[in-house]
């Protein structure tokens, strides 16, 4: 089919405004799936997704459809990730587009990964469609929405669809505008072969399976191929299109958005972003934006019981073959024996990799609290890029800590400014500016440390706005800080994995929150066990769990006091004895409390 018969658009949204439910709709009206095969959310293939409602992983489908011109199109859907810590993926997924469907719920507006998302696609110069979603609402406020998207991207409030993809509603108008407005591809089938890996997962069979969008020339089941970043090369196993499972065919042309099962046997090799051509006679030129994705957040990943240490290992394996930007190295902690320290795109990334590890590979795991990576200078003149607080050297030896900063931007009503200002202010964040969407909501501009919005910022935050307020970041640089590393001795010994790293102002404050949480949860012993956080050689909190004791003077009954004296001194002999050879079992318990020192 000829390019001007193709249409490639993306649909973005926030969390819950409904992207998936009109996906299904347009499957349905195309006849690209029948009823009987018919499910919701069908491009939520994992279980994970359906139950949280928001997309992981990036999935592409190919419908045929008569227009109501007479003519048929072939219309591309690339379906993109649901939340901020995939941003990268999202932009390259809308990069493989030449427009987008931008779904605003009717009863909520415009909100945080919405706006993050129509600067990604204005970015790529795609044309954006508005659509006002969830109209059956009660508390729908579809005219006031419009306005509010009219005065962002200029677009006429009367010629946005307004839609129920729960009901049906509008679905025919939403496809016949996709077709009218967005641009066919401009691709040229004589050029040498560019193609845009957008997403890709791995078969047991086929390898890795790159999902592709053709930019220019074509590509068959013969042509020996490579990839620019990686210098991978490899002949076809299978070429084929998302109907929406994956059907195999001889070719695909310009403009066209298929898979290339590539045979190579890991991720790492076809990165997201990275363009294909010929090995011979191919472009020279690669391609613009692709960046290897870094990790932003890091915890230690331990097996609850040391024997499944193997099974651990080996499903890290498995699941790193379907996530390129899952990194992990193996770790040992005095506490928690032997595990993996693993990296990842953001504190929602890590949640989804430890709920994959316990369902799908029936492991029962602890995560450390997570922390993020720092930059050491040392007097030697060295720079150690430091992810976890264990490997930060001694005091005397560093000159400065630099950590990671982040640009936020939290979309919200007039009314939480002040309490939204007081918390990021705690949080040690610095006000930028404030910017009005209208007479109602506002756009709050802080620079904000990493470390303090990993944990519980975003729950803090919900919390303090009545759930009105959504966020967006982006990193933006390292900045140098007074940061000290807050060590916590139980009965005399180091336990690493409790560790942290914080402002020093807060290290007095943190420590000894800790220390009177771990008084609690560390279970008594026959002798008294001394729980310390210092920073450096300073002890800056301490408190003893009390000692059980034994009532060695229930027998005495009677006789001189002396005997009862003996006794005690021989107990205490004992405890004394016992305190040097004893080892404190730390609890599982222990390293959660980490997470909740801010309550």
């Amino acid at each position: 089919m000829h390019t001007h018969n193709i249409r490639n658009f993306s649909i973005i949204a926030h969390v819950d405004h409904g992207k998936s439910t009109l996906a299904d709709r347009l499957l349905e009206l195309t006849k690209t799936v029948s009823a009987r095969d018919m499910q919701e959310q069908l491009l939520d293939s994992m279980a994970l997704e359906r139950e949280r409602g928001v997309t992981i992983k990036a999935s592409a489908v190919r419908m045929l459809y008569q227009a109501r011109d007479g003519k048929q199109y072939i219309i591309n859907l690339i379906d993109t990730p649901g939340h901020v810590d995939f941003t990268y993926e999202v932009s390259r997924a809308l990069q493989a587009c030449e427009g987008a469907l931008l779904v605003v719920d009717a009863s909520q507006g415009i909100e945080a990964q919405t706006l993050s998302n129509v600067y990604l696609a204005l970015e790529q110069d795609l044309e954006i469609i508005p659509v006002i979603n969830k109209i059956d609402l009660p508390a729908a406020q579809p005219d006031a929405v419009a306005h509010e998207i009219e005065e962002l991207l200029g677009a006429r409030s009367g010629q946005m669809p307004r839609i129920s993809a729960k009901n049906g509603l509008g679905i025919a108008e939403v496809l016949e505008k996709v077709i009218r407005d967005v641009p066919a591809p401009s691709a040229s089938q004589g050029e040498p072969l560019s193609a845009l890996v957008f997403d890709s997962h791995y078969d047991a069979y086929k390898g890795v399976v790159a999902y592709v969008r053709i930019v220019n020339g074509s590509v068959s089941k013969r042509d020996m191929l490579k990839l620019f970043a990686t210098e991978a090369r490899f002949e076809p196993v299978e070429i084929g299109v998302f109907d929406p499972i994956m059907r195999r065919t001889d070719w695909l042309g310009p403009g066209e958005v298929g898979y290339i099962a590539t045979g190579l046997k890991t991720v790492r090799e076809c990165r997201v972003g990275d363009t294909i051509t010929l090995a011979r006679g191919g472009t020279e030129t690669p391609l613009p934006g692709y960046e290897q994705v870094k990790p932003m957040v890091f915890a230690g990943v331990y097996p609850t019981n040391n024997e499944e240490y193997a099974d651990l290992r080996d499903a890290l394996e498995k699941l790193q073959l379907n996530d390129a930007a899952l990194v992990y190295q193996p770790e040992t902690s005095q506490a928690l024996n032997f595990g993996f320290r693993a990296g990842f795109l953001g504190l929602f990334h890590m949640e989804i990799f430890q709920e994959r590890l316990e369902r799908e590979y029936d492991l029962d795991i602890l995560a450390t609290a997570p922390s993020v990576e720092y930059r050491v200078l040392t007097k030697s003149g060295e720079s150690l890029a430091v992810d976890s607080p264990a490997l930060l050297p001694e005091e005397n030896d560093i000159v400065e800590i630099r950590e990671p900063w982040m640009k936020i931007q939290v979309y919200v009503p007039q009314a939480y400014i002040g309490p939204i200002m007081d918390l990021t202010l705690k949080k040690r964040g610095l006000y930028e500016t404030t910017e009005y969407l209208d007479a109602s909501r506002v756009i709050l501009h802080f620079a904000i440390p990493l470390s303090e919005i990993i944990i519980d910022f975003y729950d803090k935050l919900k919390s303090v706005s009545q759930g009105y307020a959504s966020l967006d970041y982006q990193f933006a640089e390292y900045r140098a800080g007074q940061l000290v590393k807050v060590e916590v001795l139980v009965n005399g010994d180091a336990v690493d994995a409790l560790a942290m790293i914080c402002h020093r102002d807060d290290a007095y404050h943190r420590g000894q929150r800790l220390v009177s949480r771990l008084k609690e949860l560390i279970p008594r012993q026959m002798f008294t066990v001394p729980v310390q956080a210092a920073v450096g050689k300073r002890v800056i909190s301490r408190a003893n769990v009390k000692a059980l004791r034994k009532d060695v003077l229930a027998k005495c009954y009677g006789g001189d006091v002396t005997r009862k004296k003996k006794l005690l001194e021989r107990q205490k002999k004992g405890k004394k004895r016992m305190k040097r050879i004893g080892s404190v079992e730390v609890p599982q318990a222990a390293f959660m409390a980490l997470l909740s020192l801010d309550d």
